[in-house]
């Protein structure tokens, strides 16, 4: 009996000595090489944007309030961004964005509104959750909800990176000469596609279509879609040429259209960033009023040096009603310092600029004939 038990003993006791020895050998076992486990620990950064400048106006002048001529002049803040981005999981990001606007008193036929004093107070720029496709598409593929960037502005201000001296040419004029033909921001839901290869992507979504500046005033919405192709993104000398096409299809009510399409051409070097954008928009208002098709162009050149120093040369030409006669003329002319930075993300620059725009062959009367404006500018940009 005591033979027996003992025997027992040894067995099990072998047997725990295996099983301890598998139990180690398991947890030696590494991952394939060259595999990373996805980070799921939640994270948030903050960061910031400042846009503040000096500008004065050469012309035309203006008047103070004893009627003395003045060449009107000041110190600016232009955009000032707090970002808060970050992580819940390697599936789901957010960001959140508030921008500062300056508040007007409004006067209309129907009363007055928005009873401020002209202070700069912060409204929500963007405000979206993201659910990330790097797991099963080509890393930077995403679907996003909320108040998000729209598919074509943030697109081209990445290449044309002077967004700190002014806006693009689709975000400056508008339709009948006021106003933005694109906003920058706006509600909706939209997905990012990027191509394999790094041949493109694809950018398309539904919004409000009021921008994010002003509630949904009725039950249209628009769709907007951008392809951008690289055609030979192996050949070094080429891979930064792009192709785009806009399209962007809404209504401001039932049956009355609003419709953009944008074609562009860019190239990113080292040495020089180039770009030439068409536009082509139809609005009509109200089914009662007569659409207005109007079209224009911007070209654009930025010089690049090792050492920081750029040059900014841009033409926009702009013809608020193709029926009409008339067009708006923009040129754009400075020399920019980059400082050096050593992190992506992270910026500083200062641009010394000269603007003329010129109002031609516009008829007496028409809301577009107005003098020649020159301007002279000092455009800072702080980006962390």
């Amino acid at each position: 009996m005591k033979y027996r038990l003992g025997k027992l003993l040894a067995i099990c006791a072998t047997a725990g000595m295996v099983l301890a020895v598998s139990r180690d050998a398991r947890a030696q076992v590494t991952q394939a090489a060259g595999y990373t486990p996805p980070d799921d620990t939640p994270k948030v950064s903050v960061g910031g944007t400042i846009f503040a400048d000096y500008t004065y106006q050469d012309t035309p002048t203006g008047k103070d309030a004893d009627g003395n001529v003045i060449h009107q002049n000041a110190f600016n803040l232009a955009r000032a961004y707090i970002n808060v981005t970050g992580n819940i999981s390697h599936w789901v990001s957010f960001r959140i964005t508030p921008d500062i606007t300056r508040q007007t008193l409004t006067t209309t036929a129907a009363g007055t509104t928005l009873s401020t004093d002209g202070s700069l107070v912060f409204r929500l720029k963007y405000a979206y959750g993201q659910v990330n496709f790097d797991d099963f598409l080509v890393q930077g593929s995403w679907l996003r909800f909320g108040q998000q960037q729209t598919p074509f502005v943030d697109y081209e201000e990445g290449i044309y990176r002077y967004r700190f001296q002014g806006t693009i040419f689709m975000e400056r004029e508008g339709p009948g000469g006021s106003g933005s033909f694109l906003s920058s921001s706006d509600v909706g839901l939209s997905s990012r596609v990027v191509f394999p290869g790094n041949y493109g992507d694809v950018h398309l979504g539904v919004y409000n279509g009021d921008t994010y500046s002003k509630a949904e005033a009725n039950d249209q919405k628009a769709f907007q879609v951008r392809l951008s192709l690289r055609p030979a993104p192996m050949v070094p000398v080429l891979k930064g040429l792009r192709l785009t096409g806009f399209y962007d299809g809404d209504h401001y009510v039932k049956d009355a259209k609003r419709e953009r399409f944008i074609g562009s051409l860019t190239f990113e070097h080292p040495y020089v960033n180039v770009g030439f954008d068409y536009l082509d928009a139809k609005d009509r208002t109200s089914v009662t009023k007569t659409e207005v098709h109007a079209d224009g162009w911007s070209g654009w050149i930025t010089p690049r040096t090792p050492i920081g120093i750029e040059g900014l040369f841009r033409y926009d030409q702009f013809k608020p009603n193709k029926d009409l006669v008339g067009k708006k003329k923009r040129f754009i002319g400075g020399l920019a310092y980059w400082f050096p930075v050593t992190k992506a993300g992270i910026a500083a620059a200062l641009l010394a600029d000269y603007e003329n725009v010129k109002y031609e062959d516009f008829p007496v009367g028409n809301s577009n004939a107005k003098p020649q404006e020159k301007r002279y500018a000092l455009h800072t940009l702080f980006n962390f």
